[in-house]
């Protein structure tokens, strides 16, 4: 895993969080424990700061980054989908971003929120909790029914596990 100081400002990381090889951390950055780093995550607290609960995963490419001096938080137990940026945003517990959707700065995701894949969600605009936003720009569509947490509780306990997993079960081969 690739893990930088910059400028003092140091990462802290929670013991049982899996970060991959090929994932980079930088600066003022706070993972809590059983997150899942997957490989090209970049998650950049530079010259902003970045907070990020428990539980949570990061998949592939994912970009997390804050403005000089400002704060992106990601809850616990958040789902930030493929390829996805989140900028100087909020994302609170429990809440999924979807592939290659974006967040923009000073936005709202609220608990258990969705923002469907290739979304937009402009400067300060709020996903309320339990709403489903999709689009450009993202409008909400609906509401989190029962049958979609069972289905992404699913999916976020098999991110866990993989945290669990990937640091005994990951062999170079080549």
């Amino acid at each position: 895993m690739t893990i930088y100081e910059f400028e003092g400002r140091r990462p802290v990381i929670g013991r049982t969080t899996y970060i991959s090889p090929t994932a980079t951390v930088i600066g003022k950055v706070t993972i809590g424990d059983e997150c899942y780093i997957a490989p090209g995550a970049v998650v950049k607290g530079d010259y902003g700061e970045i907070r990020i609960g428990s539980g949570t995963s990061i998949q592939d490419n994912v970009v997390v980054h804050a403005r000089p001096n400002e704060l992106t938080t990601i809850g616990d137990n958040v789902t930030l989908g493929h390829g996805c940026i989140v900028h100087n945003a909020t994302v609170k517990d429990d809440a999924v971003i979807g592939m290659g959707a974006v967040v923009s700065d000073y936005a709202t995701v609220g608990v258990w929120a969705v923002v469907g894949e290739g979304a937009v969600v402009k400067a300060r605009f709020e996903v309320p909790d339990g709403k489903i936003a999709v689009g450009v720009p993202a409008k909400i569509i609906g509401d989190v029914e029962e049958q979609h947490k069972t289905e992404l509780s699913e999916f976020k306990r098999i991110y866990r596990d993989l945290a669990r997993r990937y640091p005994a079960g990951l062999k170079k081969t080549a």
